[in-house]
């Protein structure tokens, strides 16, 4: 989380390459290879796409290169657009990062324990933790589902690449009804096996593992607090 606004201190391209070298050090150290993360951005990839559109066609600033009806491509939308899709695929990436070598119970607990001291001001930190533990749970799996779906409307003709952009989005319209609705029913089914089992919000709860600052966590903390430090002095370059 850390990492999405201090990636927005990059503003050349020093800083950008020296993100990506970032992020690039990382997965090399997590040892799963670059094409586990480069599947990771596939299921973003119309959003990305999209959001790039809309910084390269309605940004008039900048030098007119091409014009045409309402649509109008600057100097200046091109660097937007070249700009918005890095930050996108690096925080992609690294929270890609996360969610593969973190277990999300973890990732939550984690959560829980920074947030602590907005339970003073009435903040459900434990609700919140664990609305994220069940949200990193089931990506993979709506994952699957959403794969498993796809099959079975291309073994029915269906055709997700072809065709023009409004084409292409209209075909999705039957991946994303059936996936949605299996979305709701699992989130019913999970709720009831949570009231059955007793759980209830609100409650004090002791934890069957303590998180506890190591020294690969103190490790962690100066290489981006140097990645930090770093990002920033490339402003001045």
């Amino acid at each position: 989380m850390v990492f999405i606004f201090v990636i927005f201190m990059a503003n050349n391209v020093f800083g950008y390459l020296f993100a990506a070298a970032f992020v690039g050090l990382s997965i090399y150290m997590t040892g799963l290879g670059i094409k586990v993360f480069f599947d990771g951005l596939k299921p973003l990839a119309m959003l990305m796409f999209i959001t790039t559109l809309l910084q390269l066609f309605f940004m008039n600033t900048g030098t007119v290169l091409f014009h045409w009806w309402i649509f109008t491509i600057t100097t200046d939308g091109v660097i937007n657009s070249v700009v918005v899709f890095v930050r996108f695929m690096l925080i992609i990436m690294f929270t890609t990062i996360l969610t593969l070598t973190t277990p999300p119970l973890e990732v939550a607990d984690a959560m829980e324990s920074l947030m602590k001291p907005l339970r003073k001001i009435g903040v459900p930190v434990s609700e919140l933790a664990l609305m994220v533990s069940i949200a990193l749970r089931f990506v993979p799996t709506l994952m699957d589902e959403a794969e498993s779906i796809m099959n079975a409307q291309r073994a029915r003709g269906v055709a997700f690449n072809e065709g023009g952009l409004i084409k292409r989005a209209k075909s999705y319209i039957p991946l994303l009804i059936p996936l949605f609705v299996n979305a709701i029913k699992r989130a019913i089914e999970l709720g009831d096996a949570m009231e059955a089992r007793g759980y209830r919000d609100g409650e004090h709860r002791t934890k069957f593992r303590v998180l506890q600052f190591t020294k690969i966590d103190g490790v962690a903390f100066v290489a981006f607090l140097i990645f930090t430090i770093g990002l920033y002095a490339t402003r001045f370059i």
